[in-house]
């Protein structure tokens, strides 16, 4: 990507805004440790699910590749860029799947020590692609069945060991939101507009945000913008605390990013993941039980013929009229 633009500004076709939350993986599933050994030579299964997982190596993916996710690799930071900007970044299972093992190779490959998140062309995402997902909404999400992945939005049974940053400019609608509230760090240039407005559509936040917006903004804030469907600015994301640094443009988003992920590269890797577990332990420990009811909540909605109403009303480009049912 040296050679090629990061961000590419070009015209894009004008879309109906998107569903704002994703159908999520399958709940985390609770692990016992088993009793110690009485055989040497017979092994219990507890004791092999507890074995270090093999070392991997993140393998990029060039930006002229086509791929809906590319892969850069600088140093000891890796770059991921969601790369659908015809149709502004919305992400579909194969993207969301791209994405998800793309996290697990970087958080077991041992050369790698941060990584960043961003978006190419005019905007970071305007969250999920609705109709690519309609074949998954009633199932166990995009990732069910399949192993040596990361959900993206970093909760199930397997999460992030390493850091990772957000930048991210343009519109950040909806599961693009919950994505950078999913993130360690976040940067957005001074232009990007935030949305979470899946109440406004006949949906709801399905990717997280009824618990991380709520607890990184505080409930008035959150209840806020996700209640009435309203969008909000860079500088009241730095205002309500989801947002750690501002800056003129995209590409200096971007840039900015990619300093703090080389200094948290240059620090010591041991103590970098036990200060990310430690601190997940003290905030999530009791949001597990919110996070393994959205999927059904979400699936559920799906059903409704409000949800219909919404879709009818976005691609007919006039005002939903919903009866709650």
């Amino acid at each position: 990507m040296k050679n090629e633009p990061i961000i590419a500004r070009r015209d894009l076709i004008k879309a109906t805004a998107t569903i704002a939350a994703i159908v999520p993986v399958t709940t985390a599933a609770t692990s016992v440790l088993g009793a110690e050994r009485t055989q040497q030579t017979q092994p219990t299964q507890s004791t092999a699910a507890v074995q270090p997982a093999q070392a991997t190596t993140l393998v990029e993916v060039r930006l002229g590749s086509g791929a809906k996710l590319t892969i850069e690799r600088r140093g000891q930071v890796a770059l991921f860029g969601l790369n659908r900007p015809a149709i502004e970044n919305r992400v579909d299972p194969e993207t969301f799947q791209a994405l998800a093992r793309a996290l697990y190779d970087y958080d077991h490959d041992p050369s790698l020590r941060a990584a960043i998140l961003f978006g190419h062309g005019e905007r970071f995402s305007r969250g999920i692609d609705v109709e690519a997902y309609r074949a998954v909404a009633n199932g166990e999400g995009p990732l069910a069945g399949l192993t040596h992945v990361i959900n993206p939005l970093n909760y199930g049974p397997t999460q992030r060991k390493k850091p990772l940053i957000a930048a991210v400019h343009g519109d950040t609608w909806n599961l693009a939101h919950e994505l950078f509230l999913s993130a360690d760090i976040r940067v957005a240039a001074a232009e990007t507009n935030f949305g979470q407005d899946e109440n406004a559509h006949g949906r709801f936040p399905g990717g997280g945000s009824t618990v991380r917006f709520v607890r990184e903004a505080g409930w008035g804030n959150a209840m806020r913008y996700m209640l009435s469907g309203d969008h909000w600015t860079a500088e009241e994301a730095y205002r309500m605390g989801t947002l750690q640094e501002m800056v003129k443009t995209p590409q200096g988003a971007l840039d900015r990013a990619i300093e703090i992920a080389t200094n948290i590269a240059a620090n010591a890797p041991l103590g970098v993941a036990a200060t990310l577990t430690s601190a997940h332990l003290a905030v999530d420990s009791g949001d597990a039980e919110a996070f393994s009811q959205l999927g059904a909540q979400y699936a559920a909605l799906y059903r409704t013929k409000d949800f219909i109403e919404g879709l009818a009303a976005q691609s007919e480009g006039r005002p939903p009229v919903f009866h709650g049912n």
